[in-house]
């Protein structure tokens, strides 16, 4: 049964060849099937995919998707970061995911962060309510956050900014985040908070991508994924059951919806959210 009150999102990165601009957007049509709120569009470290961001977002927002950019400032000044902003409402986008960013290699002691608290009062200041503000909210807790409670702070401090919900991290452990979800409301935090999904594709890719984001891969998993070895169909058909068991858990506990991490692909999120039978 659809549950209206219920949000789902997709995200993508913006691909750097023509094919695959191509194949993404057979993949948004598929994946557009579900219903989803909105895609969002990830920014590269300092802002190294802002053209390409902004040419996928005007592109699929001309065609009436609903899509939200990936903004940080990296390297940029405040009157290019105004006209980047205003060029997307110009094309009638209405959201942002507003996000500290990654360092660039190579800019050392030459960059000047930018947190994303201060780019959503930023925003707010020269934008008004024109914008939905989502921010990135961490579970198992940011890889350069001091401690849990700082770390807790910070992200009560992009609320206070003016942002409107957060998506989280991904993680596989649904106790973490209701742990986090009950120390965030002891914080006065009442605004949505998303949990973000990573469906498994890959073993090695996922170990990678989690020992660069911080995301936790509970020994029992990493034991059970290597047992598979190169058995990739096995590996598919684990994830898709364990992640849409995970989903159905998050939903059944009061989760408000759920951001999956596609990595510009249709399966297996297809499958897992028709799983779900929610959306």
């Amino acid at each position: 049964m659809t549950d209206t009150s219920l949000r789902l999102s997709f995200e993508f990165f913006p691909p750097k060849t023509p094919a695959g601009k191509a194949n993404l957007a057979g993949v948004r049509d598929e994946l557009n099937k579900l219903g989803p709120e909105f895609f969002s569009v990830t920014y590269g470290a300092g802002g190294s995919t802002r053209d390409n961001t902004r040419g996928i977002v005007v592109d699929y927002r001309a065609a009436g998707v609903s899509i939200a950019p990936h903004l940080s400032f990296g390297g940029d000044d405040e009157d290019t970061m105004k006209a980047l902003l205003q060029s997307y409402q110009e094309a009638g986008v209405d959201r942002i995911v507003a996000l500290r960013g990654d360092m660039p290699s190579g800019m050392g002691g030459a960059y000047q962060m930018v947190y994303a608290n201060q780019l959503v009062a930023f925003i707010r200041q020269h934008f008004g309510d024109q914008f939905q503000l989502e921010v990135a909210a961490y579970p198992e807790v940011h890889p350069e956050a001091s401690s849990y409670d700082a770390d807790l702070r910070y992200l009560k401090g992009k609320f206070d900014a003016g942002a409107d919900s957060a998506i989280t991290q991904y993680f596989y452990n649904p106790d973490a985040y209701f742990y986090f979800m009950d120390q965030c409301q002891r914080q006065g935090i009442d605004q949505p908070i998303y949990p973000g999904i990573m469906p498994i594709l890959n073993y090695r890719n996922l170990i990678r991508f989690s020992e660069g984001c911080g995301a936790e891969i509970p020994r029992w998993l990493r034991k059970r994924l290597e047992s598979y070895a190169d058995d990739s169909a096995s590996i598919k058909a684990f994830g898709i059951d364990l992640v849409s068991e995970l989903c159905e858990t998050l939903l059944d506990n009061g989760a408000p919806g759920l951001h999956f991490y596609t990595m510009n692909q249709a399966e297996p999120t297809t499958t897992i959210v028709r799983n779900l039978e929610r959306f």
